[in-house]
């Protein structure tokens, strides 16, 4: 194939994509931001350190871009001869969280691994771990990815193993999460409909089953439908968090100037914090920030669809699905357009695993930018 115009062999070759380099770089600069805006009272009142979770946030965003770094230059060849690694370390982390006495318990679910003053949380490290194993199945099971036996059962199985640990912690909303994007894996890796209708009806069933079997998850489903009705009870976090975004209106009412962060808005600083960005910086803010999430996945995907090899093209395109989903289901959850679930902002939300994670993808895109065509 000839390059492109104005192309020569060695900018293929070695340019990495900068321009996906510093959307991410932005994000991450802007969630630190937010950090200290939203924790910061809090952190002063409960822990006498205003700084706390923006000094813990800064440390992982440094091991984060360390590791971007190590991603991006590691040969990828070494990175998927060790794809059975890192799907066995998933699964071993996940049991070690969900079955062991090493597995912290917060709020009634154990979903996090303690490292002395330093938490670890399994599931986002599943995450990566996943869609390199899917990539690396579908790319070399393309001739029988229409069977069931080999080109279904495996990937399905690997998965609902994940998802089972999960649900173990119980982390209903994490194996929701790798169910998706188990699903549009093989929506492109060439899984029969089919199967994957038959799938879906399957985990619906199963998936209800699970809500309203558990007293918890059925509330919290009654209260997405009509926040309003339980304002005080469990729609309380969706309705503050509405409030804030109502309140942002065009402009906001400044960094740093919001109410509902003042304990309003419970534990802001995690997965509702784009609701005191709503709130401090209005319309017009959420809008740039959405603009730089859609130019970080728009460079995402263009790196996907630039790929020549078949492997390397499904491992962009789950790299991309991972920050995607997260970036819609956070915003979906805030806005109340979903169930209520923990699904961090990549980039954005406080949380040291999320945020090495979302370095992480965009490391590998970027090593897998640098031979695009």
């Amino acid at each position: 194939m000839n390059p492109e115009p104005g192309m020569n062999k060695k900018t293929r070759a070695s340019g990495a994509d900068r321009w996906l380099l510093l959307s991410a770089l932005l994000l991450a600069g802007f969630g630190l931001i937010m950090v200290l805006s939203s924790s910061g009272i809090m952190a002063e009142r409960i822990y006498q350190d205003k700084y706390l979770f923006f000094k813990k946030q800064a440390l992982f965003a440094v091991l984060g871009a360390g590791l971007m770094y190590v991603c991006s230059r590691t040969p990828r060849k070494m990175i998927y001869s060790l794809t059975y690694l890192w799907v066995t370390a998933a699964i071993g982390l996940l049991f070690i969280c969900a079955l062991t006495p090493l597995g912290v318990s917060a709020g009634g679910a154990k979903r996090w691994i303690s490292l002395g003053p330093l938490s670890l949380q399994p599931l986002e490290f599943a995450k990566p771990a996943l869609i390199l194993y899917l990539a690396y199945f579908f790319a070399r099971k393309q001739d029988m990815v229409k069977t069931f036996s080999v080109g279904f059962l495996p990937p399905f199985l690997l998965t609902g193993l994940l998802c089972l640990l999960l649900l173990i912690q119980p982390d209903f909303g994490g194996a929701v999460f790798l169910a998706g994007l188990l699903f549009f894996m093989c929506l492109v890796g060439g899984t029969r409909l089919g199967y994957l209708l038959l799938s879906v009806i399957f985990a619906g069933g199963a998936g209800w089953l699970l809500i309203s079997s558990s007293p918890y998850r059925f509330k919290r489903l009654t209260a997405f439908l009509d926040p309003f009705k339980s304002a005080q009870d469990e729609g309380y976090q969706l309705v503050q968090s509405l409030y804030a975004f109502g309140s942002g209106q065009i402009f906001g009412a400044g960094l740093g100037a919001g109410k509902q962060k003042l304990f309003f808005l419970p534990e802001a600083h995690n997965d509702f914090i784009m609701a005191v960005v709503g709130e401090e910086l209005g319309f017009v803010g959420l809008s740039l920030i959405f603009l730089v999430i859609g130019f970080l996945l728009w460079r995402g995907f263009r790196i996907a669809l630039d790929q020549d090899d078949l492997q390397d093209r499904f491992t962009a395109y789950g790299l991309v699905l991972i920050l995607a989903l997260g970036f819609m289901l956070n915003l979906a959850v805030a806005l109340g357009a979903v169930p209520p679930k923990g699904v961090p902002m990549p980039f954005v939300s406080y949380g040291g695993s999320s945020l090495l994670v979302s370095f992480i993808c965009v490391g590998l895109l970027l090593n897998l930018s640098r031979r695009a065509r």
